[in-house]
């Protein structure tokens, strides 16, 4: 690739890669292609996975180069809710505002094989939930499931490489149903293998109804996650979601989607 970019008459740096894709990954590339847009000062403005039409590369090299401002990132729901919508999809109805009592009632034994089905603007992720590793966080996924606390929510964090992160009806990653859901954390040395649905949390007893789903192995991430299900056969909804362009949220991430991605329902099957 250096020669051939050489030969084109590129004159930028180019960076080579190893046989283990070390700069592929720490740039959060999932597939390819996969576009990296850096400014002067070497800051990431932009990532996006996907094919590209013209018109859209030559607005991303502008903000790049400082020629147009970078679209600004959403902070809440309503800044998610101004966005267009991604995969040509129409937004839904937006969530009611509520919060909800700890759920009293295991309604899903441990013994059972409950199936969610999560439809989002790009398509349906079939998730097998299992009660039996983790039985107080799928009860309540499924509590609050069956109560539409989802619908009409966001996917607010999108990782390429890593992970989707929803969940949350403020969009700010803080939000919660307004109870606590006891840690039922995997075994040490758990790693964490593309498809895997684990619940987001800020430390020990906070989990919440944050949940995410990995998009590639990763043998770093400690076991402190609840992990309750595993996505089927929804390969290409996840790429698509990965593949929206992304921009940078307050921590400096550059994981907030520019094209809002909504949970539209989520139906449990028994």
């Amino acid at each position: 690739p250096s020669a051939w970019l050489q030969g084109e008459g590129w004159s930028s740096p180019v960076i080579r890669d190893n046989e283990d894709s070390d700069a592929f990954t720490a740039y959060g590339a999932g597939g390819l292609p996969f576009w990296v847009f850096i400014d002067a000062q070497g800051r990431v403005v932009r990532r996006s996975a996907g094919e590209l039409d013209i018109a859209v590369l030559e607005q991303y090299l502008l903000e790049a180069g400082g020629g147009a401002a970078a679209a600004p990132a959403p902070v809440d729901y309503p800044g998610f809710r101004a966005q267009p919508t991604a995969c040509g999809a129409t937004a839904p109805p937006e969530p009611s505002a509520v919060d909800f009592a700890n759920p009293e009632d295991m309604a899903i034994a441990p013994t059972e094989a409950p199936v969610a089905t999560i439809t989002t603007s790009c398509g349906d992720i079939v998730i097998e939930l299992d009660p039996a590793a983790a039985p107080a966080t799928v009860n309540s996924f499924v509590f609050l499931a069956d109560a539409g606390y989802f619908d009409g929510t966001v996917i607010h964090r999108v990782l390429p490489g890593f992970v989707v992160q929803a969940g949350d009806p403020t969009a700010t990653g803080t939000g919660s149903p307004g109870y606590v859901v006891p840690d039922e954390l995997p075994a040490p040395g758990t790693v964490y293998t593309a498809g895997t649905v684990a619940m987001a949390n800020s430390g020990p007893g906070t989990t919440g109804s944050q949940f995410f789903v990995m998009l590639a192995d990763n043998d770093a991430l400690p076991p402190d996650y609840t992990i309750f299900g595993l996505v089927v056969g929804s390969d290409a909804t996840l790429q698509a979601i990965a593949s929206v362009p992304l921009g940078t949220n307050a921590r400096g991430e550059p994981s907030t989607p520019l094209h809002t991605v909504y949970i539209e329902s989520v139906t449990v099957t028994r």
